[in-house]
C-alpha cells in the first residue's frame, strides 16, 4: 500500500467559516496551506450548505407566500430555489480556495496520527497531511434528545433534511422552544404547516426578560403555532403515518400527533473520529476541544476555532476566532476572546428579536442604577417604516446606566431588528451615550429612526 505524503505551513481540518477565513488569509500571505473537508456537500461549512443562508432564505420565501398559492407547489418550489443558491456557494467556496496556488483541498475523513499529522482516507487512497500549525474547525450537530422512541423514529427529522425536503409536513412538532426551534416553527407555519413547540421550561426564552419572551410568545401564536411550555415528553410512538409524541403537564398525560418531528434541543462539537488523543489535545466533559484565550489547545501549535471549541455557536464568532488564531500566525499575536463586548444575536422569527448585552434583569441582579426606554412598534410615531411594510408588531426596549447614561443593553423585536442592533451593538462597544443615539440623525423612513422617540421615554429603574 502507497500513501500519499503532504506537507503544508498550515492545516486546517473542517470548511467552517472560521477555518476558511483562516485559510484563505494564510495562503494569500504565501503559507503552503491544506485543507480537509470530509464531504463535499459541506464546502464553505454549515452556515451556506445547511444553516444561516438556506433556513434564512426560507424565511424570506415563507413570508411571500400568498394565501392563493398552493401550499406544497409554493414549498417545493423554494426549496429548488434554496438547492440553487447553496449549491453555487458550495462551488464559489472550493473553487475560490483550491484555486489559489497556495492552497489544497483535499475530501475525505481527518484523523491524527501524532500532534502533527492527520490521515485521510484509506488504502490506496490513503493521504497524510503534515504541519507545523493545525487549526480545527469541523464545527457542530444536533443533539438528539434521549427520550424513549424518539431517536428510532421514522418521522424523525433533521434541520438540514427539512431545509432540503421537497414535501411539506402536514404537521410539525418541534422539540425545544430555543433560537433553532422557534426560527423553524416560525418559517413551517408561514409556509402553511401545523406546527406545535414543546418546550420543557416553563416559559419561552429564559434568558430574556418576561415582557421580550411573553411578546414573542404573542406573536407566535397570533400566527397559529402551538406552544407548550412546562412539557416533559416522556416518549414517542410512530402510529402509521404519524409519530405520537406524549408528555406530561400540570399533572395530566396528553399527546399531539406529528408527520414531521424536530429535535431542536442543541448542539454538540463534532470531535468523534478525529483521534485527538492521538495529538495530545484535551477536550472538556461534552467533548468540545479545550481552549485557551488565543484559542490554543493543549497543544499550543493546535488551534481550535468556533463551534468546536465550545464558545457560542455563531458563524460570526466564528470568523472573529479565525480573527484572533490570524493575529497568533500572523500580527502581533493580543487578540483574545476577552476581547470581546457586545456580541448581538438574532432570532429569526418574524418579526425579528434582536438582542445585546444586559437584559432588565441580569442588570438589576448586579444592582445597577438604571434606567429602561420601552416602547410597542405599533405605538412609535417615528418609525413608519413599520407601516409601510405593514409589520407594526414587536417592540423596542433599552437598558441604561442612570449614572453614566451609557447603553447597558437592548432587546430590539421588530422589522429590520437584526441590522438595527448592531448599531447599538457599535454604540456600547465605543460608549456612545444614549443621549447621543437619541439625537442623532437617522435616514427617513428607516427602523434605526426609532431611537429618537424611544430613546426618549426613559423610566428611571
Amino acid at each position: 500500500m502507497e500513501t500519499t505524503e503532504l506537507t503544508a505551513d498550515v492545516l486546517v481540518i473542517g470548511f467552517g467559516k472560521g477555518g476558511k477565513t483562516a485559510a484563505h488569509v494564510l495562503g494569500d500571505a504565501g503559507k503552503r496551506v491544506v485543507l480537509v473537508e470530509q464531504s463535499e456537500n459541506m464546502y464553505g461549512g454549515t452556515c451556506p450548505n445547511v444553516g444561516c443562508v438556506p433556513t434564512k432564505m426560507l424565511v424570506h420565501y415563507s413570508n411571500a407566500r400568498r394565501l392563493e398559492d398552493d401550499a406544497q407547489e409554493f414549498f417545493a418550489h423554494s426549496i429548488a430555489g434554496v438547492r440553487a443558491l447553496t449549491s453555487a456557494f458550495r462551488a464559489g467556496n472550493f473553487e475560490s480556495l483550491d484555486g489559489k496556488d497556495t492552497a489544497t483541498v483535499i475530501t475525505g475523513t481527518a484523523r491524527f496520527v501524532d500532534p502533527h499529522t492527520v490521515a485521510v482516507g484509506e488504502g490506496d487512497d490513503r493521504i497524510t497531511v503534515t504541519a507545523p500549525t493545525i487549526v480545527v474547525s469541523t464545527g457542530s450537530a444536533p443533539v438528539v434528545a434521549p427520550i424513549p422512541g424518539l431517536a428510532g423514529s421514522k418521522h424523525l427529522v433533521s434541520s438540514t433534511e427539512l431545509t432540503q425536503a421537497t414535501t411539506l409536513p402536514e404537521r410539525l412538532v418541534v422539540v425545544g422552544g430555543g433560537y433553532l426551534g422557534l426560527e423553524f416553527a416560525s418559517i413551517y407555519q408561514h409556509f402553511g404547516t401545523h406546527v406545535t413547540v414543546l418546550e420543557g421550561a416553563e416559559r419561552l426564552l429564559p434568558r430574556e426578560d418576561e415582557d421580550i419572551a411573553g411578546t414573542v410568545r404573542e406573536i407566535l401564536e397570533g400566527d397559529g403555532i402551538r406552544i407548550i411550555t412546562g412539557a416533559k415528553i416522556t416518549k414517542v410512538e410512530d402510529s402509521g403515518a404519524v409519530a405520537k409524541v406524549i408528555y406530561e403537564k400540570d399533572g395530566g398525560t396528553h399527546e399531539v400527533e406529528a408527520s414531521a418531528l424536530l429535535p431542536a434541543t442543541g448542539r454538540r462539537p463534532v470531535t468523534d473520529g478525529l483521534r485527538l488523543d492521538a495529538a495530545g489535545v484535551r477536550t472538556t466533559s461534552n467533548g468540545a476541544i479545550e481552549v485557551d484565550e488565543y484559542l490554543r489547545t493543549s497543544q499550543p501549535h493546535i488551534y481550535a476555532v468556533g463551534d468546536v471549541n465550545g464558545g457560542p455557536q455563531f458563524t460570526y464568532v466564528a470568523l472573529d476566532d479565525a480573527r484572533i488564531v490570524l493575529d497568533q500566525l500572523l500580527g502581533e499575536g493580543k487578540r483574545t476572546t476577552t476581547d470581546r463586548v457586545a456580541v448581538p444575536h438574532t432570532l429569526f422569527i418574524t418579526p425579528p428579536l434582536a438582542t445585546v448585552g444586559l437584559t432588565e434583569r441580569e442588570a438589576r441582579a448586579e444592582g445597577l442604577n438604571i434606567k429602561v426606554a420601552r416602547e410597542k412598534v405599533a405605538d412609535i410615531v417615528a418609525m413608519p417604516r413599520a407601516y409601510t411594510v405593514e409589520e407594526t408588531r414587536g417592540v423596542m426596549k433599552f437598558i441604561i446606566d442612570a449614572d453614566t447614561d451609557l447603553i447597558l443593553g437592548a432587546a430590539l423585536l421588530g422589522i429590520d431588528a437584526q441590522e438595527v442592533v448592531n448599531t447599538v451593538a457599535l454604540a456600547i462597544r465605543h460608549n456612545v451615550t444614549a443621549t447621543e443615539l437619541r439625537n442623532a440623525i437617522y435616514t427617513h423612513p428607516s427602523s434605526t429612526e426609532a431611537f429618537n422617540e424611544v430613546l426618549g421615554t426613559l423610566v428611571t429603574g
